[in-house]
This record gives C-alpha cells, structure tokens and sequence, in this order.
C-alpha cells in the first residue's frame, strides 16, 4: 500500500450544514492515516449568506489547525459547492473536491442554479436522498434537527472565475437527485472536467464512507 503525509480532509456539508453528515468518513479517513475535519455551516441563520458560510469554513480550520495550517484537501458535498471555492484564496488549498456538488457560475445565485443548468425534479427527496443509505443510519440522521435558510441561495456567487487550485468532480453514480449524466454535464459544462464515479448516491458519505475515503486518499498521489 502507498502511504501518504498525514493530509486534512476539510468537510464541507451540503443544505442543513450538518458536520454529523460526515460522521462515517471521519473514521475511515483515521483507519488511513488522514484527519477528516468536520464543519458546521450556519445553514438555521435567516441572515447568514454565503460570506458568512465561507467564514464558518476558515474559522473552523484555524480554530483547529491555527493560523499556518498544511495544505488541505477541501471536500464539499451537494450545496457546499457554492461554499468551498470561496475559501481557496483564504487557506492553503491542494486540491478542491466537488462531491455531488453544485457547480456555481460567477454572478449566479443558488436560487437560479436548478433552472439554468436544466435540473429536474426527482420527486420524493428523503427518497432520492436516503435510498441506498442503511436504514439505522437514515433513520437516525433524520432524528437530527434540519432546518437550511434560503438566504445563501439569494447571493450571487462572487468569484469572477473558478479558483485556480486543483479540482476533482466526484459523483455517486446511483444518485437520484443529481443523476450522473446530469453531473457529467454541467462538470464539463461549467469546469471543462470528467466525472470520476464510485458507487452510492446523493449522500454518498453515508452510504459508501470506506469506498468515497478509498477514493480521497487515491488523489494523493494524482
């Protein structure tokens, strides 16, 4: 096996801002060798937009790695799309991966995300969302208070152009709410990239945490 430096794995979530969303890869990235750091966005906030969820994500890397972190690999997951690139000219990025991600055009807002890149409705969500997760693990997640503001959704994104760090396109191919072909689209679409696939769905994380950290540490060495 090819070992690699300890690297951080910085967790960005998707709508609900839970870091319990990555409660599963956690560990799988420590049985590797690799530290996975969890973030809460302030997805309840009604006030709270995207300057304030990139803030979330920078306070959190300093508040555990200091100032002068190592470099990081950014991990963002479905709406943390619209998050993560934000924070690349603020911490010391090595690579940015888009995990069933929302793929932002500058000046876009969130709001306008679905009709521009032609995203179809999959129906019943917690159906779409939670259909391959284990059924223990869906129930208790959905125990879990979830509430997402619509304010970060009304901000257009920032950035004049995509950050220039390293980024993968990752995708589920068994996701229902954004299908893989609809990935493969909007990734060359928006980045000029390939989708790479593993297997699992919209919550990935939970459903296939050994697969997805297999996955992460392999861009290691890439």
């Amino acid at each position: 096996m090819v070992s690699f430096p300890v690297t951080t794995f910085v967790l960005v979530p998707g709508a609900g801002g839970n870091a319990s969303y990555w409660q599963r890869l956690v560990p799988e990235l420590a049985r590797r060798g690799h530290r996975g750091l969890a973030v809460d966005l302030p997805a309840a906030d009604p006030d709270a937009g995207l300057a304030a969820y990139a803030d979330a994500v920078v306070g959190a890397v300093r508040a555990s790695l200091g100032a002068d972190p190592a470099p990081l690999v950014l991990v963002a997951q479905s709406m943390g799309g619209l998050t993560a690139p934000l924070v690349c000219d603020r911490l010391p990025v090595r690579l940015l991966v888009l995990l069933n991600a929302m793929v932002p055009r500058p000046g876009e807002t969130g709001g306008a995300w679905w009709a521009a890149t032609g995203h179809a409705d999959p129906g019943d969500p917690t159906e779409a969302f939670f259909a391959d997760v284990p059924p223990d693990v869906a129930a208790a997640v959905q125990a879990e208070p979830f509430e997402q503001s619509g304010r970060p959704f009304d901000d257009p994104w920032p950035l004049d152009r995509w950050p220039a760090v390293p980024t993968r396109v990752l995708a589920g191919r068994d996701d229902r709410f954004f299908p893989l072909a609809f990935q493969r689209r909007v990734a060359a679409d928006r980045l000029g990239l390939p989708v790479d696939e593993l297997p699992g769905g919209h919550l990935v994380a939970l459903s296939r945490p050994a697969e997805l950290a297999e996955r992460l540490v392999a861009y290691l060495g890439s």
